[in-house]
């Protein structure tokens, strides 16, 4: 029990103990908060002075910066015032200057106003005095002021007419004398300017082969083989001693070419039977079929031909393979092209429409179906068909004289067309005919009377016939000129043109003894 109470005391002496320091803290604690709200509220105060200083200062900054731009807005104004009172300043001695001018011009005026009213009493006199002239004149004269006028207009024209043809027949007179020079100056330029190369096409072509055991196997059993070949190309192949070649003959070159570049597939390949060669030749002429595509894309970029007719580009590609005396068609036409457009650039003419017309104008040679009609007019037809230009169609069609001319490109495609069929080395011909033909020249000029001698010269070009001054006379030697080159015309097959040239020569012979 001791034990308890005094357990229970020390428990009852600890509770007040407990309660006593809990009054000490609650007191201490009060007084710290105390002590913090007033410290805060001492802070508060200095931060509210604080912001009102920066208030102050920056309301004192603001109405600073208002009053400078005041004073600069105040500047302003009074720098625009001075201005405007200077311009005022201006104006007003402008202002007083046009007053005065004005006076000046208002004295001017009534002066003038003064001799205009004396100008217009002279001019009442003066007409006066010129319509009483003209009664007197016309009195005098016979006749009234209207009639003599148209009678001098009359007069001045027939004057001015007949000035005007004297002057046309100088022009006309000079132009006869300047003209063939000219002519022959541009045709000589063109000439000149146009690289062109000799003929060489033949009728035959050559195939090579590596050894002798090849010609049997392209003659194959019984010939089959060399038959088949030669129906389905169209030519002839020759297969005699020549060592190590073939000669393929015929005067179409497509068809050589075609035959040709057969025989070398079937030789590289080996299989010769008529079933394969066959084969082979449809594809090559398919080949060919496109290279003449392309040959006619290719000229027409060369010669800066643009939108040229698919058809007829094909049809310049298979010019390629056609040819006239030995002249390659396409080679020919190219070099009528450049001619026709370096001569239509010297007379200030379109060179690129003849050009085209140049390149064109053998079209009517290289039909797929033989026709009827002259080539010119074939040729004039298919390029109207395709929608060319009117001149050109004229050109291609006029440039044999199968039809007039209606324009001046058609004589230039004639002339570059002569030019390129007529040049030394342009075409090419037996040596035996070409004799043949300069004799029958000379042999047909000797036929007419009075001829002495006679001259085949320029490669049968000119014939220069030499007549007795005693025997022909002037008259007689027009004539003689005129009858034989219309019997050379209808009588010889030539290329080009012949020019016959009679030569009356008198001499007058006298010695000194």
């Amino acid at each position: 029990m001791t034990v308890l109470w005094i357990i229970f005391g020390l428990v009852a002496g600890g509770g007040i103990g407990v309660l006593l320091t809990t009054t000490v803290l609650r007191k201490s604690l009060l007084s710290k908060s105390q002590q913090v709200l007033k410290d805060a509220e001492e802070k508060g105060e200095i931060i509210k002075k604080e912001g009102e200083l920066k208030a102050k200062e920056r309301s004192l900054q603001l109405q600073r910066e208002h009053d400078k731009r005041v004073s600069e807005q105040n500047n302003k104004m009074r720098e625009a015032e001075n201005k405007l009172k200077q311009r005022e300043q201006t104006l007003n001695q402008k202002v007083d200057e046009l007053q005065k001018k004005s006076a000046e011009l208002k004295g001017v005026s009534d002066k003038l106003n003064v001799e205009i009213e004396s100008l217009h009493k002279r001019q009442a006199e003066v007409e006066k005095v010129y319509r009483e002239s003209v009664s007197k004149l016309e009195h005098i004269a016979g006749m009234s002021a209207d009639e003599a006028k148209q009678q001098l207009i009359e007069s001045m024209t027939d004057e001015a007419r007949a000035e005007a043809s004297t002057t046309i027949m100088d022009i006309v007179e000079e132009a006869k004398i300047t003209a063939n020079e000219q002519a022959k100056k541009i045709v000589i330029q063109s000439i000149q300017r146009t690289a062109t190369e000799a003929a060489v096409e033949n009728t035959v072509s050559v195939f090579n082969l590596e050894n002798e055991e090849v010609k049997g196997r392209i003659i194959g059993r019984e010939g089959r083989n060399i038959r088949t070949l030669e129906n389905l190309t169209g030519v002839e192949i020759i297969i005699d001693d020549s060592p190590d070649a073939i000669i393929i003959s015929g005067f179409d070159p497509v068809r050589r070419e075609i035959a040709r570049l057969s025989l070398h597939k079937l030789v590289t390949d080996g299989r010769i039977h008529p079933a394969r060669i066959e084969e082979v030749v449809a594809k090559t002429r398919r080949q060919i079929e496109q290279e003449i595509n392309e040959v006619g894309k290719r000229t027409c970029i060369d010669l800066g031909i643009p939108n040229l007719n698919h058809e007829l580009m094909r049809m310049v590609g298979r010019m390629k393979y056609r040819s006239s005396y030995g002249q390659n068609l396409l080679q020919h036409s190219r070099e009528v092209a450049n001619l026709a457009a370096t001569m239509a650039a010297e007379l200030g003419l379109n060179p690129k429409m003849a050009k085209r017309a140049g390149l064109l104008h053998d079209i009517g040679k290289v039909p797929e179906t033989d026709p009827e009609l002259p080539h010119a007019i074939f040729g004039m037809k298919l390029a109207e068909k395709y929608k060319e230009h009117p001149d050109i169609c004229n050109a291609i069609g006029a440039h044999h004289d199968e039809m007039e001319m209606n324009n001046l490109i058609s004589p230039i495609i004639q002339v570059a067309d002569a030019i390129s069929g007529a040049r030394p080395g342009a075409r090419r011909e037996v040596v035996e005919a070409y004799i043949n033909r300069l004799k029958k020249l000379e042999d047909m000029a000797m036929s007419y009377p009075g001829v002495v001698k006679t001259y085949a010269i320029q490669a049968g070009r000119e014939l220069r016939v030499i007549v007795g001054a005693d025997k022909v006379s002037d008259i007689e030697a027009n004539k003689l000129s005129y009858d034989l080159s219309k019997q050379i015309q209808s009588e010889m097959t030539y290329p080009g043109q012949i020019k016959v040239t009679v030569i009356r020569e008198t001499r007058a012979i006298n010695y000194a003894k």
